[in-house]
């Protein structure tokens, strides 16, 4: 089926609409950062950069590392802009821009998202690193797409009981890492856990300045929910959505998250800056190390 304008948007000069990339210019290995000046942060590591292109708060880099061609992406902050972001990678490698037809052999892309997040568990420390094993969404993105076959719907259940969630809201879900790859860059220096992806950073998150919230208990019922040894470890706001359409497009995900802050012992990160900087430094090793 050919694509309408409408719903492939090219530029002008025939890149993809909002990330202003051609084919040509990513790697199949693409580290998702969110903070646009990130991204400077990882490309500094590489050995040589190609590509240096941007729009709007989409900035990427290509380049690579020990010959191994690495692409660095940011996002913005939320699912509504891994929505963005994941389909058009994904369009980038999968469908032919001049026929505007989906190319029949598909590529497959590795996404690691590194990426900052506060813990919901006492034992985890600032500047720890962070493994998502599973992402629980609470943004509602991915029931937006024909999603129940990679849903693991008896955890999302539990959780809904547990916390006795409010049905004007959208319904949880809960989506696992690609294993092969978190096999890749775990250690005995990653914890693995459920990182909780919000659709805000104040109200979702349980923080409180002026507007009122429905639930002042939604984090303590994140914090004790447990399901066959599983536990909510940390908060953020894009994995849920970076797991779930990586499955549906049948692209590798893992989210690397650096604690910068625990929500119940109230400690924030001393130096952030160079936590983030050895996460960093910790995952590029381990992407060239295979």
């Amino acid at each position: 089926m050919k694509l309408g304008s409408s719903e492939l948007i090219l530029n002008a000069n025939g890149s993809i609409y909002h990330l202003n990339l051609l084919p040509e210019d990513i790697a199949t290995t693409i580290i998702i950062v969110g903070d646009p000046d990130r991204v400077s942060l990882v490309s500094k590591y590489f050995d040589t950069i190609e590509i240096k292109k941007g729009k709007r708060e989409f900035l990427t880099h290509t380049g690579t590392l020990n010959n191994k061609r690495i692409t660095v992406t940011s996002t913005g902050i939320g699912t509504d802009n891994i929505d963005i972001v994941l389909n058009e990678l994904d369009a980038l490698v999968n469908i032919d821009f001049q026929s505007r037809r989906v190319i029949p052999n598909k590529t497959k892309l590795d996404f690691i998202r590194i990426g900052t997040s506060g813990a919901v568990q006492p034992d985890i420390e600032v500047d720890e690193f962070l493994i998502s094993e599973y992402a629980l969404g609470l943004d509602g993105l991915l029931h937006f797409y024909q999603s129940d076959a990679v849903q693991h719907k008896e955890i999302s259940t539990a959780f809904v009981q547990h916390t006795q969630w409010d049905n004007h809201k959208s319904m949880p879900y809960v989506v696992k890492c690609n294993e092969t790859l978190s096999r890749q860059l775990a250690s005995n220096r990653i914890r693995f856990g459920v990182t909780a992806t919000n659709i805000g950073f104040y109200g979702p998150q349980g923080r409180k300045l002026r507007l009122e919230l429905p639930d002042t208990e939604l984090n303590s019922k994140l914090t004790t929910f447990e399901f066959n040894g599983l536990k909510i470890t940390n908060l953020e706001m894009e994995t849920s959505g970076i797991y779930g359409l990586s499955k549906l497009l049948d692209h590798r995900a893992v989210s690397m998250n650096c604690i910068l802050a625990n929500r119940v012992t109230g400690q924030f990160s001393k130096n952030p800056y160079k936590a983030v900087d050895e996460l960093i430094r910790y995952t590029l090793e381990k992407l060239i190390s295979t």
